[in-house]
């Protein structure tokens, strides 16, 4: 099968939880008339249950398993879609790999004193969060830090608002497609 253009490849964004990458993901996908998937909320509506629910009742790595299933399958099999992953889905190499391959991964940068801010308004919907106290917590973020640093762009989103981050998601895109692809429709 031959590489897809530029243009028709999938935009996964990625970063720590939290960061907005279903509120971004969506604003992106309107202004390219694309569709939004958000890979947890595929899974939760897959079981009909939320995320947090899969943990308790069938466990992380059950989860995870999904996960990796969920998004490989869309790399490879889908195209013309705006893709938020989780937070915690470049730890799996084979999610990395299929994103970096058959995507333009966007990695949504947030610094730890910006992020304690959203804290209490995504405890309760993050199972992974559950019990964790706030040196736990900073401790979760850097260690997450290192599987974010391989991607096509980063926007470093501090004092950005969500149509802030969304311009320069889609001007990098336009630029791009267009240096590598002028005039598509006059093929």
């Amino acid at each position: 099968m031959k590489d897809l253009a530029l243009r028709e490849k999938n935009i996964v964004l990625i970063g720590f939880m939290g960061v907005g990458k279903t509120t971004i993901g969506k604003e992106v996908a309107k202004r390219l008339y694309r569709d939004f998937l958000d890979i947890d909320e595929v899974i939760e509506k897959e079981y009909g249950m939320p995320t947090r629910q899969i943990f308790e009742n069938f466990g992380e790595k059950e989860f995870r398993q999904k996960e990796k299933d969920t998004i490989v399958d869309l790399c490879h099999n889908q195209r013309l879609k705006v893709i938020s992953v989780g937070g915690g889905a470049f730890l799996q190499e084979e999610i990395k790999e299929a994103c970096l391959s058959k995507c333009i991964v966007f990695f949504l940068d947030l610094s730890w004193d910006a992020w304690q801010d959203r804290i209490s308004s995504i405890i309760d919907s993050r199972p992974v969060l559950q019990g964790k106290n706030r040196e736990d917590m900073r401790h979760l973020f850097d260690q997450r830090q290192p599987i974010y640093k391989d991607h096509h762009y980063k926007v470093t989103t501090d004092n950005l608002n969500v149509n802030e981050v969304a311009d320069f998601i889609v001007d990098r895109l336009k630029t791009a497609w267009n240096k590598v692809d002028p005039n598509p429709e006059q093929q």
